[in-house]
């Protein structure tokens, strides 16, 4: 199977010259497209308008959807969370750890799909679930895409309209790969999503957020900063030893120099690690050296590492301080907190329960 080209890591001409080598008509390509993307449908048996060798031979010769669904969580609030198993794929990854989550999550109108980039993750960030095993491996542009194409299937007819890479991995560092599902994400012939709508979240990899913005892709950029001085990010962020918060600074002021778009600084509440109003006022200064806006973000514990959830009184405090100071900043909504909410916690979970 890891030798069969895959559907969802073909743009549309790759896809074309694929099938154009298997000597089918140039107008299957979209029709191909039609029936993965618009319809749903990754079974090339049931697509009734091929003919019936094509069928066998797109069944023989190209393979569609890679994931098997492991567990998939409903919430109270509507969030839905699948655990993926990637184990019959190509990805070059140590066996049993190829499980990566994605999560669907409804909001008035609008239903944001927050994915993965990696398996693991390489930055091992003190207060998350995700790296807890550290990195193993990447995912390609395909596998990225498959998981918006699996939570549409949990929405029909409802759609995915928003799209953040906020799950397991530090997707600067799967630059190639993410770059590429971004622009299949924003395809007309694919799920159509306006670039407005994606946002990639990254720790802070300067280089790559410079490189980003030459790309002049209409997305948003986030940068996961958890701490507003040098000195505390080195203890919550281990990556954070090579990078300081001036060079993430300058970093983003490229990029919205380049791009027009605005930076988003995305921080994580710890209770009285974080959260007091000292840190609030220096978070206040970062952010006013860049063209950007605020997401506080209460924890969603994780069994076995020492941090818990902000007092909602210290949140509210925090925010005053920095709207005081002049920036726009917003509380995020807890969404999903009971069926392990936070960010590599069901694979970590079931892993624990697996062993």
């Amino acid at each position: 199977m890891a030798s069969r080209p895959c559907f969802f890591d073909l743009t549309r001409d790759e896809l074309a010259d694929l099938l154009a080598g298997w000597k089918m008509p140039r107008y299957r390509t979209d029709q191909l497209l039609q029936w993965v993307y618009r319809h749903g449908q990754a079974d090339p048996r049931q697509m009734s308008n091929l003919s019936e060798p094509d069928r066998q031979l797109l069944a023989r010769e190209l393979t569609f959807t890679r994931a098997r669904i492991v567990r998939h969580q409903s919430a109270s609030d509507g969030t839905q969370k699948l655990l993926l198993d990637w184990s019959e794929s190509a990805l070059p990854v140590a066996e049993s750890n190829n499980q990566t989550e994605c999560v669907m999550i409804p909001a008035d109108d609008r239903r944001t799909a927050c994915i993965s980039s990696q398996v693991g993750c390489p930055v091992g960030c003190r207060f998350c679930a995700s790296g807890l095993g550290g990195l193993d491996g990447n995912l390609t542009s395909g596998q990225i895409v498959e998981q918006v194409w699996q939570l549409n299937q949990l929405l029909a007819p409802e759609r995915i309209t928003h799209v953040v890479f906020m799950g397991m991995g530090e997707p600067m560092a799967n630059f190639d790969a993410v770059t590429k599902a971004v622009r299949t994400l924003m395809a007309e012939w694919a799920t159509h999503i306006s670039g407005r709508r994606i946002t990639i979240s990254t720790v802070g990899l300067p280089a790559q957020m410079r490189r980003l913005a030459e790309l002049q892709l209409p997305i948003t950029l986030a940068i996961s900063l958890h701490a507003p001085n040098d000195a505390l990010r080195r203890q919550l962020i281990p990556w954070a030893q090579h990078v300081s918060i001036a060079q993430l600074v300058e970093a983003g002021r490229y990029y919205f120099q380049r791009t027009g778009r605005e930076i988003t600084l995305e921080y994580i509440l710890l209770h009285q690690v974080n959260d007091q109003p000292q840190h609030a006022a220096e978070l206040a200064r970062v952010a006013r050296q860049l063209r950007s806006n605020v997401n506080l973000i209460r924890y969603n514990e994780v069994a076995g590492l020492a941090y818990n959830r902000p007092d909602d009184q210290d949140v509210r405090q925090f925010q005053q301080i920095l709207r005081q100071a002049g920036i726009n900043c917003h509380i995020r909504a807890s969404r999903g907190r009971d069926i392990s909410a936070a960010c590599g916690q069901l694979r970590h979970e079931h892993r624990a329960a697996t062993n």
